[in-house]
């Protein structure tokens, strides 16, 4: 016998949540926390008693007083369970009625190679399916997504440029800080660089502190600075020494190299001894923030300052975020999406492709039509709204 629960309690929905074979963060229960300006409910399906699929909803209100409903990284089942897939979308389509909703939309972490039945089991039951989209825009989650997964990852199996730019930072006098919101501001910062380079609008100091409160000890920023005071130190005995080997030195061709050295040395020192004077000896040059749930980590922001990007802290902040959510017990880390083209000039999938992540590709979205009339009407408006963009 088949049963619902709307008004699920947390710890139960995401016990199951973390249980399942399809675990993602958009899925627990703080969730919607996050999300504060959605409404929300968790609902969850039994069979005897035994929960065999729980829900945390979204619920966005749209005009005229109806609603839409999305379930993201949902609906978590057994799709091959036909007769409890039925129960759970039947469900689903009477609470979606109690809330004015148009449809309901869910895109489940399933690969598209592997949803071939998946399809025609939904859409058999009125589902529509988005298709294989092509541009990351298409959908409220990417497609396309670049995943590291525990037993595969090392810095011997790294590349070996890779490897070398993990060396030049870690030569260059870095700070390693992991903690919560008392690095909130110098990750905004380095955040707020990064939206200037990339002209792009995304969160401020206010929601990464929503973050890491509302997951606590499953989430954290990685910081790292570098120590330009201990460079410039370095720098200037280092020229000491050029200076030394270039009084003594005899071959022509030993004098010409070591010229061109204090030359470049002397440039390294005017720029270090600016940004000590601009910024301080110590300055934050690279930031993640990552949260784990249940094994699935994701990487949901990182920044950097590229004005000192000839140092590839870059690297070593994504290298020691990822080292950290395994430390933590975190089987995978998501590092955030792709454009779906996967072209080798995107420069987000060349950075990414350094820690060598496998290209997960997901099957989309899907909707389920509460108000079928109106859903129709509204997926023609979406269409002609693109059309004239």
């Amino acid at each position: 016998m088949y049963t619902v629960k709307i008004g699920l309690p947390a710890a139960e929905h995401d016990a199951f949540i973390k249980a399942s074979n399809s675990t993602n963060l958009l899925q627990s229960s703080n969730w919607v926390k996050v999300k504060d300006n959605w409404r929300h409910e968790r609902i969850g399906f039994y069979k005897d008693n035994d929960l065999k699929s729980s829900v945390s909803i979204l619920i966005k209100p749209l005009p005229l007083g109806l609603t839409m409903l999305y379930i993201p990284r949902g609906i978590v089942l057994d799709y091959s369970d036909t007769e409890l897939l039925t129960f759970v979308l039947s469900e689903l389509k009477k609470y979606g009625k109690s809330q004015h909703a148009l449809f309901i939309k869910f895109d489940p972490p399933i690969l598209a190679d592997q949803s071939e039945m998946l399809i025609k089991r939904l859409e058999n039951l009125g589902v529509k399916w988005s298709g294989l989209t092509t541009d990351m825009g298409d959908t409220i989650q990417p497609r396309y997504n670049a995943v590291i997964h525990q037993e595969s990852f090392s810095e011997d199996a790294l590349s070996k440029k890779t490897r070398q730019f993990l060396r030049k930072a870690r030569h260059s006098q870095p700070i390693f800080e992991i903690g919560g919101t008392e690095l909130v501001a110098d990750f905004a910062e380095l955040m707020k660089k990064t939206e200037s380079r990339k002209n792009v609008s995304l969160r401020n100091a206010a929601y990464y502190t929503k973050l890491l409160e509302t997951y606590g000890g499953d989430a954290f920023i990685n910081l790292v600075k570098m120590d330009f005071g201990k460079l410039l130190s370095e720098a200037k005995e280092n020229r000491e020494k050029l200076t030394d080997n270039l009084s003594k030195a005899k071959n022509e061709k030993r004098v010409k190299s070591l010229t061109s050295d204090l030359e470049m040395m002397d440039k390294n020192i005017v720029a270090l001894t600016e940004a000590v004077t601009t910024h301080g000896a110590v300055i934050p040059v690279a930031g993640t923030l990552t949260v784990n749930f249940g094994g699935a980590a994701e990487t949901l922001y990182a920044g950097t300052d590229t004005a000192f990007q000839k140092y590839y802290p870059s690297y070593l902040a994504w290298y020691e975020a990822i080292h950290h959510a395994f430390e933590m017990g975190a089987q995978t880390l998501n590092m955030g999406g792709l454009e779906n083209s996967l072209s080798e000039s995107d420069g987000l999938l060349k950075f990414k492709k350094h820690f060598n992540p496998k290209i997960e590709i997901y099957v989309g979205e899907f909707d389920l039509p509460v108000n079928r009339f109106l859903f129709n009407l509204s997926k023609l408006a979406y269409k002609l709204r693109k059309k004239m963009k």
